[in-house]
């Protein structure tokens, strides 16, 4: 079918110059066109606009399970570093008292873990419901990862001789111990 260009000069109502004319105004109509401003219609405005908004909820479900994940991992390394680290506690003979929240606590330990909690050199971890002993080391991991999982952990005072303690030769009377 031969367009309505070439039907109008078989007529007689167009020449072949008013044609060649009429096609170059055109073509240079579309050069001068800028490419990218076609019309946006409103539907096309909507959806961009519900794509933009899913993309973002996508975002924040993406950030809220990273952390959760590495909260995950952050609890799953604080597990591990008490059971490997916890001291043995069998045969305990002694009793030390503790503060967790506002609830006092009694933990078994051996007679030899009293005086090192009390100084600082040993702490006490939450390990789920449980309690556990850990050196003082093991305990300021920990709380670089989860600073709640550890309950007692005393600042060591710095007139502490340690093991050169001049008093180590007298026994503490029973009395005194809490």
């Amino acid at each position: 079918m031969a367009s309505l260009q070439d039907q109008l000069m078989k007529v007689g109502l167009a020449d072949e110059k008013k044609a060649r004319a009429v096609r170059t105004e055109k073509r240079k109509q579309r050069k001068q066109q800028p490419k990218g401003t076609t019309q946006v219609s409103e539907a096309e405005l909507r959806a961009r606009q519900a794509r933009e908004e899913k993309a973002e909820r996508d975002r924040q479900l993406n950030l809220e399970r990273q952390r959760a994940a590495e909260l995950k991992a952050i609890q799953a390394q604080i597990r591990q570093l008490i059971e490997t680290h916890r001291l043995d506690r069998r045969g305990a003979e002694a009793t030390y008292q503790f503060v967790d929240g506002k609830t006092i606590k009694k933990l078994s330990v051996k007679d030899a873990m009293v005086d090192p909690l009390s100084r600082g050199r040993l702490a006490i971890a939450r390990l789920g419901e449980n309690y556990e002993v850990v050196p003082e080391t093991v305990a300021r991991k920990i709380m670089e990862r989860d600073a709640g999982a550890v309950v007692v952990l005393h600042e060591k005072a710095s007139d502490d001789t340690g093991e050169d303690d001049p008093y180590a030769g007298y026994e503490i009377p029973d009395d005194l111990m809490w």
